[in-house]
Parts: structure tokens; C-alpha cells; sequence
């Protein structure tokens, strides 16, 4: 009886504590040893913490079922293109709602490989409209040749920007800006018993803000073109973050392509061949070191003078017709009555000829 209460114990036992049941083979074991020495050994297979399993914590593998899958939302398009930043997007677009209709102009700034981009634009349900732009592939219309994306570059293309948006308004007369380039700080300030100075919005995109950016000569541009721009210098070249003060100075070589011809120099003293190979292109149009100041000041100048977008005129191209046009029902039928007169006459010819 005592073996068989043993048993039962032993079967309804964990997994774990199943080992002493080998030391139960026969009742003749049983006979040899005292029910002490069983008891004993059960105890000595029992784990610590009364039978529970003592699990460690780690690397869990996140499972991607089917619900997983039935819940998942995709980020916007151009989210997941890594083109736009919702974030900024929204604070730039939302406007006051006690304005009511009133647009909330942002200044795009974007960056190509051969290319800046400026552009004014308001948002839409339908979608962003592009009020003006400007680019500085233009450029060389009004004598810059060369360098076409450094910080020169941008200033001159937000510069042409802010002067055809103010054209295009009839307000270039109102709001000429700041002449003379001193790369100070300059703030547009509404004239009274005028329409007030139009106003917007830095949009920089994806670009590192960071002090010196070229977006931040697109900027100084547009806002020495006449345009009411919020910004503060500490974003300029010139501006020192330890000392926490702005030179001027610094700016204004940047704008004026003189931190260029520095480097233009100093390559041309210590590797002639290096000198040749990086600025090809402004030997071959013939801007030398002390002649880019002089460019960028007619640049401006020109810029100030004649800054509307001529469009191309359009070409009489003569279209080649290379397939059949179709045919009408009318040359249709009148197609099919000619085969059957044809076959007639055939047929009449033919038995007049037997």
C-alpha cells in the first residue's frame, strides 16, 4: 500500500523531480531500503524554491504576427523618403486662427548638388503654392560664372529672391532693403501709410543649422533685399559662441566670396597643381582672387536693377507625323463602297472578256 501511495506521489510530480522515480524499479528495491532514505532522496531533487523554475531575464525576440501587421500605419510618404520634417513642417504652416485667411509665407531654402533653390510659398489643402522663386543658376545672367553653391551664391539668390517677390507686389520702391553690404544686422521695419513689409518664415528642410550655414546666406540675402525675415546673427559666420559676439567683418568676406579667394591663394602658393585642378572652371572664366569682390558688387547691383524672370520664348516645333492618322465613318464607308464598285467593274470585265 505505502508502494503504491509512493507511485502515485512520484507521477503527479514536476517534470523536474521526476528523476527519483528511476530509483523505484521494483518492489524488491523497495524491500532493501527504508521509507527515511526515500523521503530523503526526493527532497534532495526538490528545487530551492518549492518546485518553481528560476528563469534569467533576457534577449526577448519581438514576434511580428499577424496583428502586429493588421495594426501597423506607414509613416507619410515623405517621411519615409526622408524629404520632409512634420514636426517643423507644422509649426511653419499652421497659421494664428484669428487670422483667419491669411497665408503664412515660408522662405524654402534647399540645396542641390549644382543648385540653391529659394523659393515663397504658402500652404493649401491642395497642396504648397509657390508664390516666387529664384535660383542660382540664374546667376550667371547677371555676371557671377563660378561657384554657384557656396555662401556667395546664396546670398546673391535669396538677394534676386526677395527683389522679384517685391516687384512682382509693386512694393520694390517701398522696400529697398540694405544697399550697401556691411553683413551687420538688419531688420525690415513697416513704413507707415504704406502696405506693410512683407513677412515669412525661414524653412531650411533637413539642413544642420548650425552657425555659418549657407542656408543662413540665402537668408541674409532676402532680408537685405527688403523682405521682414525673423533671425538673429548667432547663426552667421562671424558670430564667436564663446565670447558670445558677432563680427561683422567675418560676414561680410562670406558674402562677398572672400573666404574663397583666400583659400585661392594660399593653394596657389603651396600646390600649384592642386590650385589648377580645384578652381578649373574659374580659370578658364577668368575670376581671379582680386576680381571676386568686384563681381559680386555688379552682381548685386545688377540684381537691384532688373530683377524679373525672363521666360524663354517659346519654339514652333513642326510635328512629324510618323503613323496614319485615322479615318472618319464617312471615309470609311465611302472606302468600302469604292472596293465594291471596283469588284464589280472586275467582274463585269472579266465576263465580257470570256
Amino acid at each position: 500500500r505505502l508502494l503504491r501511495s509512493l507511485m502515485r506521489a512520484l507521477s503527479v510530480l514536476p517534470r523536474v523531480t521526476a528523476a527519483p522515480r528511476l530509483l523505484i524499479d521494483s518492489a524488491e528495491y523497495f524491500e532493501t531500503i527504508s521509507l527515511r532514505q526515500i523521503v530523503n532522496s526526493l527532497d534532495s531533487r526538490l528545487p530551492a524554491n518549492g518546485g518553481q523554475k528560476d528563469y534569467k531575464m533576457g534577449f526577448v525576440k519581438v514576434v511580428k504576427n499577424k496583428s502586429y501587421f493588421k495594426r501597423y500605419q506607414v509613416k507619410f510618404r515623405r517621411r519615409r523618403e526622408g524629404k520632409t520634417d512634420y514636426y517643423a513642417r507644422k509649426r511653419l504652416v499652421v497659421q494664428d486662427k484669428n487670422k483667419y485667411n491669411t497665408p503664412k509665407y515660408r522662405m524654402i531654402v534647399r540645396f542641390t548638388n549644382r543648385d540653391i533653390i529659394c523659393q515663397i510659398a504658402y500652404a493649401k489643402i491642395e497642396g504648397d503654392m509657390i508664390v516666387c522663386a529664384a535660383y542660382s543658376h540664374e546667376l550667371p545672367k547677371y555676371g557671377v560664372t563660378v561657384g554657384l553653391t557656396n555662401y556667395a551664391a546664396a546670398y546673391c539668390t535669396g538677394l534676386l529672391l526677395a527683389r522679384r517677390l517685391l516687384t512682382k507686389f509693386g512694393l520694390d520702391k517701398v522696400y529697398e532693403g540694405q544697399v550697401e553690404v556691411t553683413g551687420d544686422e538688419y531688420n525690415v521695419e513697416s513704413i507707415d501709410d504704406q502696405p506693410g513689409a512683407f513677412t515669412c518664415y525661414l524653412d531650411a528642410g533637413l539642413a544642420r543649422t548650425t552657425t555659418g550655414n549657407k542656408v543662413f546666406g540665402a537668408l541674409k540675402g532676402a532680408v537685405d533685399g527688403g523682405l521682414s525675415i525673423p533671425h538673429s546673427t548667432k547663426r552667421f559666420p562671424g558670430y564667436d559662441s564663446e565670447s558670445k559676439e558677432f563680427n561683422a567683418e567675418v560676414h561680410r568676406k562670406h558674402i562677398m566670396g572672400q573666404n574663397v579667394a583666400e583659400y585661392m591663394r594660399l593653394l596657389m602658393e603651396e600646390d600649384e597643381e592642386a590650385y589648377k585642378k580645384q578652381f578649373s572652371r574659374f580659370i578658364k572664366n577668368g575670376v581671379t582672387a582680386d576680381a571676386m569682390e568686384e563681381m559680386y558688387k555688379k552682381a548685386h547691383a545688377t540684381i537691384r536693377e532688373n530683377p524679373v524672370h525672363e521666360k524663354k520664348p517659346t519654339k514652333e516645333v513642326k510635328k512629324k507625323r510618323w503613323n496614319r492618322a485615322k479615318m472618319s465613318l464617312a471615309q470609311r464607308k465611302d472606302r468600302v463602297a469604292q472596293k465594291k464598285a471596283s469588284f464589280l467593274r472586275a467582274q463585269e470585265q472579266a465576263a465580257a472578256d470570256s
